[in-house]
């Protein structure tokens, strides 16, 4: 039998392609089959297929490489991929030298490492093969903003101006456009005005430093001007000579007074309106097609003007190529409140749930606090200037308490596995001192608050008969509490026994093992010291985690 073994084994060898030699049977190894990518560049609609063993060839042969890190299961990232493929062809259709290449950051490992990637989509910019210092995308996320972006990296940032006529009729070409005069075009602040204008893509940049267009312009030393079609038609921000120009400082200000007096909240301006950054934004809501509503805007439009921000030691001066008197701004403070109009009937529908309003609430005024998502409104609507900013000025000082949306709670909330909870109940369940309290935050939209769903319920089932352990959930699109703001969805929190307000920040895996695992081990796991807060007592009732209606769905 062992003969027979030994037969076996040496036929087994030949036939797998073994030799014999010297008596003994070698087999030879087969020939793996070759798994490993070659550097070819491939492309999908237009945009260039990378992984780890071509990236270093696309870096070479491309001068300017927008790369998409994005994983196949994000939600944000499957909606990306036209607009992105859109942005490619039209680049390529214009011969440009940026191209546009994406990464699947879940499989390419190494790659999502070494580029610190830990949020899809994630969007970085490879200039001139340079791979250790990419630049981080800071354009807007549609196909005209990623285009926008790319061509002004592509080509110099700011049109050379040298004369009269063609200053005029670049001021006159568009809405907005920004000129920088300059001394000296090689100086450290003519240097900082071109990083700035790389930056803000939505603007057409110039630059001048002919002694005529500063006499024309009625300017004596270094200055940037904007140009704008509406409102006080021309805002100068002359540059401090022992300070110089700060880019930060330059594009904030830029951007804020980019922006009209009274903006109207569409899909056009969205992002011009969030990205100002401006700390509070008063709302009109308004039915455009009435008449009479519109004839709102008048009191609203004066009361704007006292908070777009205060120049001190501002003067005027003579009309300068056909526009209006500049405003020579010596010193600016910044801008408090942003006045929107949002049309019910419109694009702003989208984000009544948010206030909890609906189209006929209108005409009403809410007050939004960005930092903190907190909203305030009126005990009756005025829709007077001086009601306006007496209203406002009541919310800067801190005499106005926001007002926090509550959902009514359901007749059996609290006879449910996993009890319901509002806005005015949750007070009174999550902080009772002689219960457990593990609340799921949700959102009724979210993908990933949809996976988990299953999974809270039966966690609901399993403690549904303990005493001192609750299970709960709260629609936080809905109910808002004073002092815990949500960011992302779903948010897990602990609410342990005993007093304190002490709160829990649940950050491990979804599953019903690990909850139990948690809870039976009194809001901890082994692996991860908890991520503990005291939560203080709340003024009212409530909290807001949708604001302006932003929130994101968290994997």
């Amino acid at each position: 039998l062992v003969w027979v073994l030994v037969l076996s084994l040496a036929w087994l060898g030949l036939a797998l392609g073994g030799e014999e030699e010297d008596g003994e049977v070698v087999v030879e190894e087969e020939e793996e089959d070759d798994d490993v990518l070659s550097d070819e560049l491939e492309e999908e609609d237009g945009v260039l297929v990378l992984h780890e063993h071509n990236f270093a060839r696309a870096l070479s042969e491309h001068q300017l490489l927008l790369v998409e890190f994005y994983a196949p299961w994000c939600r944000h990232c499957q909606r990306l991929a036209p607009t992105f493929a859109q942005a490619a062809t039209t680049l390529r259709n214009e011969s440009s030298p940026a191209w546009l290449g994406k990464v699947d950051a879940t499989e390419e490992v190494a790659l999502a490492s070494e580029f610190g990637i830990t949020s899809y989509p994630t969007l970085k910019l490879f200039r001139d093969g340079n791979r250790t210092h990419p630049i981080a995308y800071t354009g807007r996320m549609d196909a005209e903003g990623i285009v926008r972006w790319m061509r002004r990296r592509a080509g110099p940032s700011a049109t050379l101006l040298q004369d009269t006529a063609t200053a005029a009729a670049f001021v006159t070409s568009q809405d907005l456009v920004v000129i920088g005069f300059f001394k000296d075009l090689g100086s450290e602040v003519a240097q900082v005005f071109h990083e700035v204008a790389g930056e803000v893509v939505d603007v057409p940049f110039g630059v001048a430093e002919a002694a005529e267009l500063f006499q024309v312009y009625g300017l004596s030393a270094d200055t940037v001007c904007l140009f704008k079609k509406f409102d006080e038609g021309r805002t100068d921000f002359p540059v401090d000579p022992v300070q110089g120009l700060d880019a930060a400082e330059l594009t904030r200000l830029l951007r804020v007074h980019s922006l009209e007096l009274v903006m109207e909240f569409t899909n056009e301006t969205s992002d011009r309106i969030f990205g100002a950054k401006i700390p509070h934004h008063m709302l009109l809501f308004l039915n455009k097609s009435s008449s009479a509503q519109l004839e709102l805007l008048d009191g609203f439009r004066a009361a704007a003007g006292t908070f777009r921000g205060e120049v001190r030691g501002s003067h005027g001066g003579d009309m300068a190529g056909g526009h209006r008197a500049p405003r020579h701004q010596c010193c600016l403070s910044p801008t408090q409140v942003l006045f929107v109009v949002v049309d019910v009937t419109g694009y702003g529908a989208s984000v009544l749930p948010f206030f909890g309003l609906t189209a006929a609430d209108a005409p009403t005024l809410r007050l939004v606090k960005m930092e903190n998502n907190r909203k305030y409104q009126m005990d009756q609507d005025d829709f007077s200037d001086t009601a306006i900013r007496t209203f406002i000025q009541g919310v800067l000082n801190g005499k106005v308490k926001p007002h926090l949306l509550s959902a009514e709670p359901p007749e059996d909330w609290d006879t449910r596995p996993v009890k319901v909870l509002v806005g005015k109940t949750f007070e009174q369940v999550a902080f009772d001192e002689t219960k457990n309290v593990f609340v799921k935050f949700y959102a009724p939209w979210c993908s990933h608050c949809q996976e988990m769903a299953a999974a809270w319920e039966e966690l609901g089932e399993r403690y549904k008969d303990h005493e001192d352990i609750v299970i709960a959930e709260l629609d936080a699109t809905a109910n808002e509490l004073e002092n815990i703001t949500i960011h992302g969805f779903p948010t897990l929190h602990y609410f342990p026994a005993g007093p304190g307000r002490k709160m829990v920040e649940y950050r491990s895996a979804r599953d019903v093992e690990t909850f139990s695992k948690f809870l039976e081990n009194g809001g901890t796991l082994p692996e991860e010291p908890p991520a503990v807060s005291e939560v203080p007592p709340p003024l009212g009732r409530g909290m807001d985690p949708a604001g302006w209606g932003q929130g994101q769905c968290v994997h």
